[in-house]
């Protein structure tokens, strides 16, 4: 098989923004590499479907083997994979604490690392990971201190990268969503959360994928923390 033709990795790819990423970069004739706990292979061979936990680092490593022996190369990384927990400060948990780091940060980590050691070997690469607006824009309304500190530190990780690789073909960028409309969000929630946004709705999707694929071709941004927020991380 040959690999020339470019192949990006989606973390958290089997529904919502994920599995939109996924359509968007096979529509660009890109190769993929699919992984959530639940996904399944399906009928494109141009799609390796990897299930598993994103924060056991077993998971990191067997991604990106696998798209190196099916595909021989990485371009692109799409952190997607991730959660939210929204609560008061005080009562959250250990194992609210345990299951944010370990989707949030470690998955992160291990994942990217892999990638980028991949990326570094041909000169060239992407890293795109999607964060939240919450991380510059507070809200009482939301208190998601757990969201703060796990994107929080991913915004940071990203332009920290973005300045150690600079010079050697490897990009690194983030997007910072506002609330999407994905099915995480149940309907009677809608009118509440388009009212966080000065722009008065809440995103789409498609806002999201935009944005990434804005990333993908703009080979002069890097470092970058783009805000997709309907206004969130400029006031009120």
């Amino acid at each position: 098989m040959s690999n020339e033709q470019k192949v990006a990795i989606v973390t958290g790819a089997s529904q919502g923004i994920g599995a939109a990423l996924v359509k968007a970069y096979r529509e660009r004739d890109y190769r993929v590499v699919a992984t959530s706990r639940s996904i399944t292979q399906g009928a494109d061979p141009d799609i390796l479907a990897v299930a598993g936990d994103i924060g056991d680092p077993a998971t990191a490593e067997r991604v990106v083997t696998e798209a190196i022996a099916r595909f021989g190369r990485v371009d692109t990384l799409i952190n997607n994979a991730g959660i939210f927990t929204a609560k008061p400060f005080t009562t959250f948990t250990t194992e609210d604490f345990e299951a944010n780091l370990t989707t949030n940060l470690v998955g992160f980590f291990h994942i990217t690392q892999r990638a980028a050691a991949e990326m570094l070997k041909q000169g060239s690469g992407h890293i795109v990971s999607i964060t939240t607006s919450l991380t510059d824009h507070a809200n009482a309304d939301v208190p998601s201190v757990l969201a703060s500190l796990t994107k929080g530190g991913i915004n940071a990780a990203t332009k920290s990268l973005a300045i150690e690789f600079a010079g050697k073909g490897v990009r690194v960028n983030a997007v910072s969503p506002g609330v999407i409309k994905t099915p995480m969000h149940a309907a009677e929630t809608h009118a509440f959360l388009a009212a966080l946004h000065p722009v008065g709705r809440m995103g789409d999707i498609r806002d999201i994928v935009e944005a990434v694929l804005y990333l993908e071709t703009a080979g002069f941004v890097t470092g970058e923390i783009l805000h997709v927020d309907g206004g969130q991380s400029a006031g009120h």
